[in-house]
């Protein structure tokens, strides 16, 4: 499912420390091709987990896909929302099949950190366009919204295959979005804000979807921890 927005125009690669050049000459470099000769030969700055380094950006995305999660994400974007980037981020490091803008077509990729290259993105321009893909696809949509008749996320026993749709901050979702969704959920809160930042409240309904149903890496050992002799 590709990004099906090509008149956009990519978001620089931001740098990190990253790794330098391939160590030797260019006849001990890896001839997998998975492998950027470019890369191997000037280093890798890009904000990438080590597994992918000196990767083309290609073989990455192939590489997701082969294992992405059944969960898509729905934004709505009548406002030009600035959290709509972080919310891209989050749903590539939490692997979502894809992210579905609905509303204007451009949005703010400055939060994104450049993960919308490896993220698949798709346009609706309205409500009823995601909702007639997502009953095309037998998926139901999950909306996130503290609004009367919604359930707590962490009581709720999220879809494997499901649209989660999030709203705009302050206004949040639409009349319209609400009316679609096949079930409406919010986030447990218990201090004095109505409510938590969008892009937040995203990645924390994206990790209840982790929590549910994805397999988790075997963690590194624990560190021993001497308790102070009395």
């Amino acid at each position: 499912m590709p990004n099906d927005d090509p008149t956009l125009t990519p978001t620089p690669e931001q740098s990190t420390h990253g790794v330098g050049p391939w160590p030797g000459r260019s006849d001990a470099w890896p001839q997998d091709e998975r492998f950027d000769p470019e890369l191997l030969a000037n280093g890798d700055t890009r904000n990438v987990v080590d597994r992918f380094r000196y990767w083309r950006m290609e073989a990455i995305v192939a590489e997701l896909d082969a294992d992405r999660h059944p969960f898509h994400v729905a934004i709505e974007n009548w406002q030009h929302d600035m959290n709509i980037g972080s919310i891209v981020r989050s749903a590539n490091a939490f692997l979502a099949e894809a992210v579905h803008i609905v509303g204007r077509r451009r949005w703010n990729k400055r939060g994104a950190m450049v993960t919308d290259r490896y993220q698949h993105v798709v346009h609706h321009d309205t409500i009823a366009e995601l909702v007639a893909w997502a009953r095309d696809e037998r998926m139901p949509i999950i909306a996130v919204d503290n609004v009367p008749g919604s359930v707590l996320i962490e009581t709720f026993s999220l879809p494997e295959r499901c649209v989660l749709l999030f709203g705009q901050e302050g206004p949040g979702l639409s009349d319209e979005a609400i009316a679609a969704a096949d079930a409406i959920v919010e986030i447990a809160q218990f201090g004095s804000t109505r409510s938590i930042n969008a892009s937040a409240a995203a990645a924390i309904a994206m990790h209840a979807w982790i929590v549910q149903h994805a397999a988790l890496p075997s963690p590194p050992p624990a560190p021993r921890i001497d308790t102070p002799a009395p």
